[in-house]
């Protein structure tokens, strides 16, 4: 089932994929305050579906562990490829992940992540968007 959360602001859409619905409302809340338009999937089949309906979603924050047919590392190569100028932000409460393993332009964070920097990341990859530089 989708979240959504009501941004004060904007009209940019953030895709937020995680399993654990208290984190996914918190981070829908983190994108909201951000002042973007959040979106919730609990699995990347449900953020995959909610991507072949939705053109205007510009940024996908994702988990990397997660029930369903492919993990969060899956998932942003696979955005990659099909939808390229999506920007990318994995995190993980158990993986470390170097950023090579992930497709060109993602971030990755460690969980418990710092909201500060998950929000100064979205302004900078976002702000890209809206100077019209593609995705590196």
């Amino acid at each position: 089932m989708a979240h959504s959360a009501s941004p004060p602001a904007g009209g940019t859409v953030v895709l937020v994929v995680e399993d654990n619905h208290l984190i996914l409302m918190s981070a829908l809340d983190l994108v909201a305050t951000a002042g973007y338009e959040g979106v919730g999937a609990a699995n990347a089949d449900e953020a995959i579906a909610i991507l072949e309906k939705r053109a205007d979603v510009k940024l996908v924050f994702t988990d990397i562990e997660m029930p369903g047919t492919i993990d969060g590392v899956k998932l942003a190569h696979y955005i990659r490829n099909r939808w390229p100028p999506i920007h990318l932000i994995v995190a993980s409460g158990r993986d470390i992940l170097d950023e090579s393993q992930l497709p060109t332009g993602s971030k990755f964070f460690s969980k418990p992540y710092d909201n500060t920097t998950i929000v100064e990341e979205m302004g900078r990859m976002l702000a890209a968007i809206d100077a019209g530089k593609p995705v590196p």
